[in-house]
């Protein structure tokens, strides 16, 4: 059982300044869809909107001055929308993300702006995090949450209801990122890029140890505020050998463990085929003691070795 950070000893309250922003791509989007030159209006959108999609691009689909540029835009501004459209007039998304800030608000003690992004991606992650200026972005991309599989464009039918699960996910890494107080490795590497995420340096650089607790953090922070689901909406399965990675840095530790769509070859240990995505759960294992015995708030500012040490002492009393 996980208790709300109101349970918890707090931060220091936080002054007004400090906000979650909600910004709503999604009529700038569908501008583009209504278009009589979809492919152009896109290209126009992708300019209004760089400062946040160019870094989106980046770390979740290519590079946006690639050869192939071009041809995803392509795809995703001439696909159908009908379930897209048929979701969003049944749910009221805007509603949902609104009271999941509130509620982050709260769990995690926020004392950093964060911006919160709805929009319509095209077909790559499901949701993501993202630092640009030092600001913190959490963003959910809708065309996965149509409740209705689609491979024009590569949607994968989650139900809406999952929305609150993966913005709270995403909240929770920016927070650990980007708040004054983190001692964590990921707002180091950050800070040292400038105030930048790359998924990809910050893979091949920081330890698995704490590319997992940062994931554990936010599997916990999205059960809390979105509880009742199944396991697997939460987090991959099965723990075997993994120790002796633990204190690693490497890309291909990050995409064994925490990435999915790799290979069995890609994620075999010692014989063993790990799970896609097994990092959530192990990464979840390694931080309950720190948020059991000091709260949320706290743990996802905590460093690596500050989580472990009170694992390691709670198995030592044991």
């Amino acid at each position: 059982m996980y208790l709300l950070a109101s349970q918890k000893p707090r931060l220091a309250p936080h002054p007004a300044t400090w906000s979650l922003m909600l910004i709503n791509l999604l009529p700038d989007f569908f501008a583009v869809h209504n278009s009589t030159d979809r492919v152009a209006a896109y290209l126009r959108y992708f300019e209004n909107h760089r400062r946040f999609l160019e870094a989106y691009w980046h770390n979740y689909v290519l590079d946006p001055a690639g050869p192939h540029f071009l041809e995803v835009v392509r795809s995703a501004a001439l696909a159908s929308r009908v379930d897209l459209r048929t979701m969003l007039e049944r749910i009221d998304v805007v509603s949902l993300a609104r009271n999941t800030e509130e509620q982050c608000r709260t769990l995690f003690d926020i004392d950093t702006d964060i911006d919160v992004v709805l929009m319509v991606g095209v077909g790559a992650a499901n949701a993501g995090e993202l630092v640009v200026e030092g600001k913190g972005v959490a963003f959910v991309c809708l065309e996965h949450f149509t409740s209705v599989t689609n491979p024009e464009t590569q949607g994968l039918g989650l139900d809406p209801e999952l929305i609150p699960l993966w913005l709270t996910h995403e909240i929770a890494h920016t927070v650990r990122y980007t708040s004054p107080t983190s001692r964590s490795e990921m707002k180091q590497l950050i800070d040292d890029a400038g105030g930048y995420y790359s998924y990809w340096e910050t893979g091949r650089r920081s330890s698995l140890r704490e590319l997992m607790i940062n994931e554990g953090l936010a599997t916990i922070a999205s059960r809390t505020i979105s509880p009742g689901h199944a396991a697997w909406e939460y987090y991959g399965y099965t723990r075997r050998e993994y120790a002796g990675d633990l204190d690693r840095a490497g890309l291909g530790l990050r995409l064994r463990y925490l990435s999915g769509g790799m290979s069995d070859d890609a994620r075999t240990v010692e014989r063993h085929v790990f799970p896609e995505r097994s990092g959530y759960f192990l990464g979840t294992k390694m931080v309950e003691e720190a948020v059991n015995s000091r709260g949320l708030s706290w743990a996802i500012r905590a460093s690596a070795s500050e989580i472990t040490s009170l694992s390691s002492s709670a198995a030592a009393s044991a």
